[in-house]
């Protein structure tokens, strides 16, 4: 009778057991794809990509474990919930940076539009002292044309920037600069030639 008992008391102990570590962590789950999606919409694979990416990666490789373990008889969800946990860590660590990233690119903005900025000032001046015989008087209102259109490009900038469209913001801060210093150098030669003809 006792070892009856003894033998029931480790069939139940095995099946408590089985059954702690057979139980689809769902919880663990929906944390996890919750910390991913969470991730995503600070715009992770956008800032971040392959770090996102990576986190994505890592979360289908839990998904697979976890089919893998509901095919089986006796399942056995122990790596997975460990898995899990490193996962959602990821996640977390995955936004820190996108925000990150997102504040390293306003920054670059901001430096962009102050040197924008400061070339078209030079810009306006340099046309205002530009020669204006009639040879240079078409290709003197074609690099105005040209400023102005840099100008209306930084405003644009400028609303990217505040509806948090950043590299779009980013990519057309770039041109402006590489235009407005083009336009600045091409009135610099000109002008340069210019004072050096005038002296002869």
């Amino acid at each position: 009778m006792k070892k009856n008992l003894m033998t029931l008391f480790a069939a139940f102990s095995v099946a408590v057991l089985l059954s702690s570590c057979g139980k689809v962590p769902q919880a663990e789950i929906d944390a996890a794809n919750a910390a991913i999606e969470a991730a995503q919409t600070a715009g992770a694979n956008v800032y971040v990509a392959a770090d996102f990416a990576a986190l994505q990666d890592s979360m289908n490789v839990v998904n697979q474990k976890v089919e893998e373990q509901n095919g089986k008889l006796f399942k056995n969800y122990k790596d997975v919930n460990a898995m899990l946990t490193v996962v959602t860590q990821m996640a977390t660590e995955v936004q820190s940076k996108t925000e990150a990233k997102k504040e390293e690119v306003k920054q670059e903005i901001a430096t962009l539009e102050t040197e924008v900025s400061g070339l078209i000032a030079s810009n306006n001046e340099l046309i205002a002292n530009a020669p204006k015989g009639k040879e240079g008087a078409a290709a003197l209102e074609a690099i105005k044309g040209d400023n102005s259109v840099v100008e209306t490009t930084m405003v644009e900038v400028t609303t990217l920037t505040a509806s948090g469209e950043l590299m779009a913001a980013l990519d057309k801060a770039k041109a402006a600069k590489e235009k407005a210093q083009g336009l600045n150098d091409e009135l610099s030669e000109v002008i340069a030639k210019y004072s050096k003809n005038k002296k002869k």
